[in-house]
């Protein structure tokens, strides 16, 4: 007899099947002795469309909403229905006596394979296979340490009504939206309090007010002195007049050192990396978005096996994992790591470590190299950069502290109060797996008093006819969001809510913010392709659409408090504490209220995007719209879904400025403007590059192109169903 492993993804099914020895390629599968590995392709099965109820969801009409199926019902997706036909016929096998579910060990891979095995009516006995990463030595524990099935039971509850809550508040609160203003209108749960923190940064934007302020400083002997009140420790001084009276004040008088302290300091290691902060980092650092920087890290972990579980929200380790760290030095021993990883090897790996914590790791454990050694030359140079932050955060949690002196000094001027601070380096500990010292960034604080290097000074120094320096600076408004303080803000809305009664605040602290570290990439993705958001820079901005949205939606979707309240709901049902039918009656209630909000609100949706061009699909005016990297016109009606690309962002550098190029037009047509007004023809630009030795063929070109077209025929929107079927709200 043999046992049947279920895979979430292709690259996966392979590495399990080397490891167990099935070689034998069968339809969708394979096999072994003792083994057959088939895999899915992401959900090979989904929950039913509306219209899968009845005809009559087929029309978008407010009469018939909202859509209350009495049992929401799955089936199979249609494009990788082939895939689902190959496992179900391995799960038929009379010779298959035991499955094993081995997708991805989260919340959405539990329900990847439970709703296969659901949809072909399974009764075959299941265990469960949980690792961190799909390395040779990970797969073999793993099955040498299978769970039964049934202890994830709860897990995937909490995972069904997740997407059937989602399901019955966002399909219903989309279609009442589209149909009452006839407009492509999508909200959510997760989307839409992204959106209004959003637009409540713009509006503190809009709304604030520069206000002055002066500095006092005094430079004697090399060091420069600032003005402090000794009151409040401020350096900054409202009152004109009197930043005026000090500085004259100080002109006339010496300077008086009045205290020299030095204190010895140490400071340890930034945490380990979860998915967020990486995110975050990768932003700050390389401009990369969220997605991008969780595909990178897909394919580290998938691919080339050399990081672990990507999708975690926590920042440390479990006892478990500590025996295997030298392992891991041993796999980065390599190239620019590899004195780093000798010198980690010296710390006592065995003893209390900062970075271990069972209590604070729930599904996963934060993101650390593999034992796998690592190719470097494999990698792209996307890929590098996410490995290398990656690679020295670990290295840096098993170095010593960094050890400095900081010395702090308090002078007078005729009874004002001036201070100075210098920092010397006594040990440099973990801060050496830092080449560039850009390590962390969240812990930099915004001094008033800047650091400097001090020569000697004791107290009771005097210093005569300091430079008097009297300086003017205005306060600036916050800063726009980019895609690294979004997933900030995401995670820790707090700030953002009406209500900051304690137990909401504990509960959405507990619930991890918006969304989920696996997929709060794709929501900030969907707002983009949804033209509900734009880019200029690295900076965000709500459009029109999404700013006339936030009137027309029901102010409770609007609030982070909705989400906090359902992800900490789920995790009681994961936790079996809460039965899941209590949960959806609760939801079922809630949506038959939104939607009569909806249709009782008063509002109306206008385009202020309608160009003079009309759809040669259906005649109507033409919307222009900015995407996240492209100038488009779409039609204004949702059932025609017709777009064109007008102009796309290139990687291309300007031979002028070496800022990125736009492409306007299409083919050998086409021409590369500059915002400093260089302009290149396609066939110009490619004998430049020819002769630059840029590397670009006609092939190259010809691939791109293709897929600029393929892109632009895209239906913005095939009546929503495409988008809807893997709604993440």
């Amino acid at each position: 007899m043999k046992t049947l492993v279920i895979a979430e993804k292709p690259s996966v099914a392979r590495d399990i099947a080397r490891v167990l020895g099935c070689s034998k390629k069968e339809n969708g599968a394979l096999e072994g002795n003792k083994y057959i590995v088939t895999w899915a392709l992401g959900h090979l099965v989904t929950l039913k469309d509306p219209e899968d109820y009845d005809k009559k969801y087929k029309e978008w009409n407010m009469a018939v909403l909202p859509m209350m199926p009495e049992k929401l019902q799955i089936k199979v997706i249609p494009q990788t229905g082939k895939q689902y036909h190959a496992v179900t016929t391995q799960l038929a096998r009379k010779d298959v006596n035991e499955i094993v579910i081995a997708t991805d060990a989260g919340r959405e891979g539990e329900l990847v394979a439970r709703w296969i095995l659901d949809k072909a009516h399974n009764q075959k006995p299941c265990k469960r296979l949980w690792i961190s990463s799909v390395t040779d030595k990970a797969i073999r524990e793993g099955f040498a340490n299978l769970k039964d099935a049934k202890e994830y039971d709860n897990l995937y509850r909490a995972a069904v009504s997740r997407a059937e809550a989602d399901w019955l508040v966002g399909i219903n609160a989309t279609r009442a939206l589209t149909c009452k203003y006839n407009a492509q209108l999508s909200c959510g749960r997760v989307q839409t309090p992204t959106l209004a923190m959003i637009a409540q940064r713009e509006q503190e934007i809009r709304e604030f007010v520069p206000k002055p302020y002066y500095t006092v400083t005094a430079a004697a002997g090399g060091v420069v002195y600032t003005w402090k009140d000794e009151k409040s420790g401020g350096t900054r001084i409202s009152d004109p007049e009197k930043a005026k009276q000090i500085a004259e004040k100080a002109k006339r008088y010496p300077l008086v050192l009045q205290n020299v302290e030095k204190k010895k300091k140490q400071k340890e290691a930034p945490l380990l990396y979860d998915l967020t902060e990486l995110q975050r980092d990768a932003s700050a650092r390389f401009g990369y978005s969220a997605k991008q920087t969780m595909n990178l890290m897909q394919s580290l972990y998938e691919t080339h096996k050399v990081l672990t579980y990507p999708r975690t929200d926590s920042r440390y380790l479990t006892k478990d994992i500590v025996p295997t760290l030298k392992e891991r030095l041993d796999a980065v021993s390599i190239g620019p790591y590899k004195a780093l990883a000798q010198q980690a090897k010296r710390s006592p790996l065995n003893g209390k470590l900062s970075f271990v914590n069972d209590a604070k790791v729930s599904d996963h454990h934060a993101i650390i190299p593999t034992e796998q050694y690592v190719q470097l030359s494999t990698l792209s140079n996307e890929e590098r950069r996410i490995y290398d932050l990656v690679v020295r955060r670990f290295l840096a949690v098993l170095l010593p502290p960094c050890v400095y002196e900081e010395t702090v000094i308090q002078a007078s001027i005729e009874k004002e109060c001036f201070t100075a601070r210098g920092k010397r380096m006594v040990e440099k500990g973990w801060q050496e797996a830092y080449e560039d010292n850009r390590y962390d960034e969240e812990d930099e604080t915004k001094e008033e008093v800047r650091e400097q290097n001090l020569p000697l000074l004791e107290a009771g120094m005097k210093i005569g006819q300091p430079k008097i320096s009297l300086r003017e600076g205005k306060t600036k408004p916050p800063a726009r969001f980019t895609e690294g303080t979004l997933l900030s803000a995401m995670e820790n809305p707090v700030r953002y809510m009406e209500n900051r009664d304690s137990s909401l605040v504990k509960t959405i602290g507990e619930a991890g913010g918006l969304g989920t570290v696996a997929t709060r990439a794709d929501i900030i993705e969907k707002l983009f392709r949804s033209f509900l958001l734009e880019k200029k820079g690295n900076e965000i901005y709500l459009t029109s659409k999404a700013r006339q949205l936030l009137k027309l939606v029901p102010a409770d979707l609007k609030k982070p408090e909705l989400t906090a309240s359902w992800e900490m709901q789920l995790n009681d049902i994961a936790k079996g504490k809460k039965r899941r039918d209590v949960f959806m009656k609760e939801i079922r209630s809630y949506t038959v209220e939104l939607i009569d909000e909806i249709k009782t609100e008063e509002g109306t949706f206008r385009h202020d995007n309608l160009t003079n061009k009309k759809c040669p699909n259906c005649g109507k005016r033409l919307l222009a719209v900015n995407g996240k990297n492209a100038k488009l016109l779409v039609c204004q009606d949702r059932e025609c879904g017709y777009r064109e690309t007008v102009s796309r962002t290139t990687n291309a550098r300007c031979p002028v400025c070496h800022k990125r190029m736009e492409m306007i037009g299409k083919g050998e047509d086409a021409t590369f403007v500059c915002a400093c007004g260089h302009k290149e023809r396609m066939t110009k630009f490619q004998e430049r590059r020819k002769k630059e030795g840029g590397g670009v063929t006609k092939r190259d070109v010809a691939a791109y192109m293709k897929k600029q077209k393929k892109e632009a025929e895209e239906p913005v929107n095939n009546a929503f169903a495409a988008a809807l079927k893997g709604i993440k709200l």
